[in-house]
């Protein structure tokens, strides 16, 4: 697995939603979240993170706000949004093999156990990024003082 700044960037910004508490139980308490904000608050530039919200947008992760109050929030509670469901927003299959998905790398002789190697390595990494939630990344976070 290679974790691409876009996916580096997806998770942060959606992070950073969430600790604001940026929507997801449907009552718009939280405050919404401003694409200029996450950018330098993250330190990730404007131009690219609007891309990415995009499609966090397009994958029913965030709801997106217009005008002068307008932001980012998210779409379900942070208990229930997985790494691996903003991994696959951003970034297609968790595993590639020379570009491909793993169940698509295609082998023949002595090297045909390699898909079972890989497709073994994408089961782990499937069963850590969709176990693990935005809440449980930020139970784990360090308050500011």
């Amino acid at each position: 697995m290679f974790v691409s700044a876009r996916s580096d960037y997806a998770l942060r910004a959606m992070l950073a939603v969430a600790a604001a508490g940026g929507g997801g139980d449907g009552d718009q308490a939280g405050e919404l979240v401003k694409a200029a904000s996450l950018a330098e608050v993250q330190d990730i530039p404007l131009s690219f993170l609007q891309g990415i919200l995009l499609d966090l947008r397009r994958a029913g992760l965030l709801h997106s706000h217009r005008g002068a109050d307008g932001g980012y929030a998210l779409t379900r509670p942070a208990d229930e949004i997985t790494v691996g469901d903003v991994l696959r927003a951003v970034g297609g299959s968790l595993t590639t093999v020379r570009g491909l998905p793993a169940e698509r790398a295609g082998y023949h002789g002595v090297a045909a156990g390699l898909t079972d190697v890989w497709l073994a390595v994408h089961g782990a990494i499937a069963t850590v990024v969709d176990s693990t939630t935005l809440a449980d990344l930020l139970t784990h976070a360090p308050t500011s003082s």
